[in-house]
């Protein structure tokens, strides 16, 4: 199938604050159906804290760290941008070989380098959050934030690399346990034995592969790659709404640089709902209950530090927003585009914010690693309630107008969680 992506590599990037549907994205691009023999898919950001629902022939998995193409039997790289948790992956392995995935863990590929989320990160991570009380930043509780953290300011941060040396992990383990003790006493949270931790991560790199560059250059010549994305570009560490972010570069230019490394070309491909949704606290204009007791989510709950999931109209400020984050958006999925006609026939269709008051239809993108900057517009974006009109009831029409706001063809399309519910839309097929 010839296709708009001609012979460059995909990166799939989510423009809003997560949730759009990247993980069935990602999993059509790696299927047969789609025809383009994918050599793997690279995770270039976030951690154990994704959660990317994919469903295919009554097959559900959520995603954490195992790429989507997983259930096409695509490898999994898990580049130095991620955070890697092996006690999750493990359990993600057994999940996916009770859903008929033959030696999961063979499927991997992990750079060394990559920094690893520890026990130690996950209790610190949920004291810090416990103790903010109602200032919560809306963190997962996964140790995301903290791993990162500590890693800037300590450049002997325990990595995948080390587990392969476990008296050099050990001293490492000890120093990051002093480190947080103190705002762990007072807290519920505890980590387990040094020694027991250190035994678990030996097992764990003699069952899985680790490479100094996870193996991306020899996997690019056998192939297209497909770089998959975590959380979305709204809550990028530098372009987000601090101090609502995560800890992680969503916005495409790692995976830029990983393509542009080994002679690529890239086309970045855009996930974005026909609605607004957003998971843990931060601004949320169009923010709208009445809508999301018609448009109930399957695979989205409260998470115990995250907060309820929240549902609200489309907003066309922040989507356009996230496109201009991006550098450039070369094509567009929309997914949803059956929540248009539900939402519509119980009386309370999707309405638009095509632009706010005093602010007008674009947001300003300050200098980079400005977060003063981004904390004002996290002030702007609080305070204001936008005018909104209805969007158009028929999906085609919708579709067309994201591609317009985005400026990109819309070339893939979805009414549903299945595989079979994506649709190749006209005209990306040459």
């Amino acid at each position: 199938m010839t296709t708009v992506f001609g012979d460059r590599d995909i990166i799939v990037v989510d423009l809003g604050f997560g949730d759009a549907g990247k993980g069935a994205t990602v999993d059509w691009l790696c299927s047969p159906d789609a025809g383009l023999d994918v050599a793997a898919v690279v995770r270039f950001n976030g951690g154990a804290q994704a959660a990317h629902n994919v469903v295919v022939d009554g097959r559900h998995h959520t995603f954490s760290q195992f790429g989507s193409g997983t259930f096409s039997g695509v490898p999994t790289v898990l580049s130095k941008h991620v955070l890697v948790e092996p006690i999750a992956l493990a359990a993600e392995a057994r999940a996916l070989t009770g859903l008929g995935v033959p030696n999961p863990l063979q499927l991997l590929h992990i750079d060394a380098a990559a920094l690893l989320t520890t026990p130690i990160h996950v209790a610190a991570n949920r004291a810090r959050e416990d103790a903010r009380g109602n200032g919560r930043h809306g963190s997962c509780g996964k140790g995301i934030g903290e791993t990162a953290a500590y890693a800037l300011d300590h450049p002997d941060a325990p990595a995948v690399g080390d587990c392969h040396r476990p008296a050099v992990l050990r001293t490492k383990l000890s120093a990051m346990a002093d480190h947080y003790r103190d705002l762990i006493a007072p807290s519920v949270h505890r980590w387990p034995d040094l020694d027991d931790m250190v035994t678990m991560y030996s097992e764990f790199v003699a069952a899985v592969r680790i490479a100094e560059d996870g193996d991306l250059a020899a996997l690019a010549n056998q192939g297209r790659l497909v770089y998959e994305g975590a959380q979305g570009v709204l809550l990028d560490e530098w372009r987000g709404f601090h101090p609502h972010t995560t800890w992680s570069t969503v916005e495409p230019s790692n995976a830029r640089s990983l393509s542009a490394k080994h002679g690529r070309g890239s086309h970045v491909l855009g996930v974005t709902r026909t609605y607004t949704t957003r998971h843990g606290a931060g601004p949320m204009p169009t923010e709208n209950p009445t809508l999301g007791a018609v448009l109930p989510e399957l695979h989205n709950d409260t998470g115990s530090y995250q907060g309820t999931f929240r549902i609200g109209d489309l907003d066309e400020v922040l989507l356009r927003y996230a496109a201009n984050v991006c550098g450039s958006v070369d094509s567009l999925a929309v997914t949803h585009l059956d929540a248009v006609t539900r939402a519509a026939a119980e009386g309370n269709p999707i309405r638009s914010a095509r632009r706010y008051p005093d602010v007008g239809d674009l947001l300003p993108l300050g200098p980079w690693r400005d977060l003063a900057h981004q904390q004002h517009l996290t002030d702007v974006l609080s305070a204001l309630t936008p005018d909104t009109s209805e969007l158009p009831t028929h999906p085609a029409d919708v579709a067309t107008r994201l591609g317009s706001l985005v400026g990109a063809p819309v070339v893939l399309t979805s009414s549903g969680p299945s595989r079979a519910a994506r649709h190749v839309r006209e005209p990306a097929i040459a």
